[in-house]
C-alpha cells in the first residue's frame, strides 16, 4: 500500500478547498487545512482526528504563511502536496474597477500564492520531492469581458506557475496548474463587484446569459482528477477541470493563432534589417 501523502491546503473551509480537503482525508492522506475561519472546519477535525491539522491563516499575512508551513512540516514530518487554493473574485468592467479593491484581490490571489510558494520551496528542495498545485481558472486562459481583476490575477498565477515548474524540475519538485471551468461551488455568490456603470450593462448581461445551468459541474467529481495528477509519475503542467473547459480553451487558442497569422507579415517586418 502506498504511503499516505501529506497535504497543505489554503482556503480549505469552503468551495474546492473543502472538497479536496475532505476527499484527501477520506482516502487516507493527512492534511494541514488552513482557512481564515478555522471554526468552519470543526466538523472535519472531529471526523478525521489526528489525520488533520487545522490552522487559521489569511494568506495576505506573509509571516503567518511562513509560520503555518513551518508548523505543518514539523507536525507531519514532511510536505508532499502544497495546494494554493485561497482566492476570490473581484469582477467588473475595467473602467469600473477601484484601485484599492484591485490591490486587495492581487494581495490574496497572486501575492498570497507567491508567499505559499516561497515558504514551501525550501522544504521541498531539502526533501528532493513534492508537488505544488496552484489553482487558476478558466479565467486564467480566457480574459472575458467584465472578468476584470479576477482574470488578471489568474493569468498572473498561470505565468508564475509555469516559470516555477521549469525552475524546480531539477530538484524533484512537480508543479500543476489547476484550471476549473464552471462548477457549483458557490463562487459566483461570493464575487465582489464595484458600483456598475450603466454603459456596460449590456455586455455584463450578455456574459451572465452565456452561463447555462448545464455548464456547471459537480465539485465533488473533481477530486478524482486531482488525485490522478498528484499520483502520476509525470503529472501535467496544466489540468483543466470540466467537460466544456478544454473546448473553450481550444477556441481561444485557435483565435489567437488566426490573429497572429493574419498579422504575421507586419510582425516580421517589425524585425527591421538584419546587420551583416
Amino acid at each position: 500500500m502506498a504511503t499516505s501523502k501529506v497535504w497543505f491546503i489554503t482556503g480549505a473551509s469552503q468551495g474546492f478547498g473543502r472538497v479536496w480537503t475532505e476527499a484527501a482525508l477520506k482516502r487516507g492522506d493527512r492534511v494541514v487545512a488552513t482557512a481564515r475561519n478555522p471554526r468552519a472546519l470543526d466538523e472535519v477535525a472531529g471526523t478525521y482526528g489526528d489525520a488533520v491539522l487545522v490552522l487559521p491563516l489569511d494568506v495576505t499575512d506573509r509571516d503567518a504563511v511562513f509560520q503555518s508551513i513551518g508548523q505543518a512540516q514539523r507536525h507531519f514530518g514532511r510536505l508532499d502536496v502544497v495546494l494554493s487554493n485561497a482566492g476570490y473574485g473581484y469582477m467588473g468592467a475595467i473602467e469600473e474597477l477601484q484601485p484599492e479593491q484591485i490591490k486587495a484581490s492581487f494581495d490574496t490571489n497572486v501575492f498570497g500564492t507567491l508567499s505559499v510558494l516561497q515558504a514551501a520551496l525550501p522544504i521541498l528542495r531539502a526533501q528532493g520531492s513534492g508537488h505544488i498545485l496552484t489553482v487558476s481558472s478558466i479565467g486564467g486562459i480566457i480574459g472575458f469581458p467584465t472578468g476584470g481583476t479576477y482574470t488578471a490575477t489568474k493569468f498572473a498565477v498561470e505565468a508564475m506557475s509555469e516559470a516555477l515548474a521549469a525552475e524546480v524540475a531539477a530538484f524533484g519538485i512537480k508543479v500543476t496548474i489547476i484550471e476549473p471551468g464552471h462548477f457549483t461551488t458557490g463562487f459566483r455568490a461570493a464575487v465582489q463587484s464595484p458600483p456598475p456603470i450603466d454603459a456596460y450593462n449590456a455586455i455584463r448581461q450578455a456574459i451572465r446569459s452565456s452561463f447555462k445551468p448545464e455548464d456547471f459541474g459537480d465539485p465533488a467529481a473533481t477530486a478524482a482528477a486531482i488525485f490522478k495528477a498528484v499520483d502520476a509519475d509525470e503529472p501535467p503542467l496544466r489540468l483543466a477541470l470540466g467537460s466544456t473547459t478544454i473546448a473553450k480553451f481550444k477556441a481561444v487558442y485557435q483565435s489567437r493563432l488566426s490573429n497572429w497569422e493574419k498579422w504575421e507579415a507586419v510582425s516580421n517586418a517589425a524585425q527591421g534589417r538584419q546587420h551583416a
